[in-house]
This record gives structure tokens, sequence and C-alpha cells, in this order.
């Protein structure tokens, strides 16, 4: 069982007791960053916004049998107090438990049910190569990144094209997909680029980071760029846990050479993924 079903299963057996990203981590059998990367690559949502959707979907329907006692509710979804319950109630669904009760249905509300993994994993991911390679620095376009917005990703690429050849000391011709700054509610920072000698003359409108020197094992997509998310799903869900290797805290990018035609989507690329030595 793959760290993501490892999560479901324990956020949907425990939904009524406090959750944090450690324990969730812990129960999938992996590091905190393992976890927000893998969670977010098998179901398009951060870890612990999963985590309240569910708990106050269930209050929804909680409130709309009649539940008299909001309070209780509030300290089964983990809120300590009314105020907070309801403050979040309205944020989520946009009105309040109290309307909803008065209502006593949810159909207006987008609830967010429990997620059943599907097979949408490859079943011939090609193994790795490890390279270890030197520090280098990459700038270009750059966005913040939620696991449910990652379909600004390609926008970001329509205007780097447009812009690259603004970027001052360019070395080479590779462009590099980077991810890099996540934290604990799965966003991260992406940043479409190129490698640069240096960021001295760089305009202040791109983004910039260097790459570390670092282990990587380096994944081939062949397919369609469209269908990079299945391969990211599948080296995280699957190949890394039965790898016996961890993640390192580091950046992780796809790389595209002169084969990969950004017109079309056709002609493969590579995904780099920090591992630990």
């Amino acid at each position: 069982m793959n760290p993501a079903h490892r999560a479901l299963w324990f956020i949907e057996s425990h939904l009524a007791e406090p959750l944090t990203l450690d324990e969730i981590a812990e129960i999938g059998g992996v590091s905190r960053f393992h976890m927000v990367r893998a969670f977010a690559a098998a179901t398009g949502f951060p870890v612990m916004r999963y985590v309240r959707a569910r708990r106050l979907t269930e209050a929804a329907r909680s409130l709309a049998r009649g539940a008299p006692d909001i309070l209780s509710l509030a300290l089964e979804a983990d809120y300590g107090s009314h105020e907070a319950f309801t403050r979040a109630f309205r944020d989520h669904f946009g009105v309040t438990p109290e309307a909803v009760r008065a209502a006593t249905c949810v159909k207006h509300l987008k609830l967010q049910e429990p997620i059943l993994m599907d097979s949408t994993m490859l079943d011939n991911l090609a193994p790795p190569r490890f390279e270890t390679a030197k520090a280098f620095l990459v700038a270009g376009l750059g966005e913040r990144i939620s696991c449910d917005n990652g379909a600004a990703i390609p926008g970001l690429w329509h205007r780097f094209h447009q812009d690259v050849a603004d970027i001052p000391t360019r070395v080479g011709q590779v462009a590099y997909g980077v991810c890099c700054n996540g934290d604990d509610a799965g966003n991260f920072d992406y940043i479409a680029g190129v490698e640069v000698a240096d960021f001295s003359d760089l305009p202040r409108r791109f983004g910039r980071i260097r790459i570390p020197e670092q282990r990587y094992a380096v994944f081939t997509h062949t397919d369609h760029v469209a269908s990079i998310r299945r391969t990211v799903n599948t080296i995280w869900n699957q190949w890394l846990p039965a790898s016996h290797l961890k993640a390192a805290d580091a950046p992780n990018f796809e790389r595209y050479d002169e084969k990969f035609d950004p017109k079309t989507g056709n002609g493969g690329f590579e995904i780099w993924v920090p591992v630990k030595e």
C-alpha cells in the first residue's frame, strides 16, 4: 500500500480525532516532506486541507440531520470553539451551521466525499538512472502553486517562452521546471526557467533558485507532457517507497532538452527527484 493510500485510510478512520501531518506521515511510513508531495500527486489536495474539508462535510451532514449541539460538532472537527468552527464552516461553504440545520439538507453545499483511489499510476515506469549533479542557477518565471491549481503551470510556461529571450547570461538550451520551497499545506514555488551564469543582471520580474549539488533519481517521461501527473504519482507513491530510498528535502525538477517540443508537448523530458545518499 502506497503512502497516499495509507494516509487516506488513516484520515477516514480517525476523522473525529485530532490529526497532525506528523501522525499521517508516520502512518504512511515516510517523512512530512514526502507525504506532502505524495498525497498531492495522488489526490490533487494538500493533506490537511483534505482533512478539514472532510470534517466540515461530515459536520454539515450532522447539522442537516438536526444535530442540536454545534459546540460538540466543533470539538469533533478539532475546532476549539463554536466561533472558530462557525467561521471555518462559513468560509468553506458560504453559509452558517445554523442555516444548514434549518434547511435540513446539504444539496446546495459543495461536499468533500472520501477519495477512492483508482489505478492512475503507471504499470510500466522505467527504472531511473542515478546522477550527482553539481550546483547550478536557474532563472525564469515563478509562481506560487497549490495542489489544486496545477493548471496554472502550462500558462506559466507559455509566458516563459515569450520572455525567455530577456533572461541574461543564459547557459545552454535546456529548460527547467523547478519545484521548490514547499510547505506543509502542499503549496510550492514553481519556476519555469533556464540555467544562468549569475543573477547580477537579472530583471526583478524573474524568479531565481540555486539548485544545490545533489544526488538524483532521474526518470524519463516519454509520453505527452499532459500525462506528467501519472508519472509523478507513480514515482512518489510506488517507486520511492519500494526503493527504500528517502527523498531529500531539496528542489525537484523537470529537465526539457532540445528534443522536447513546447508547441505540441511531445518529445519527452526527464524528472529529477532528489534522494539522500
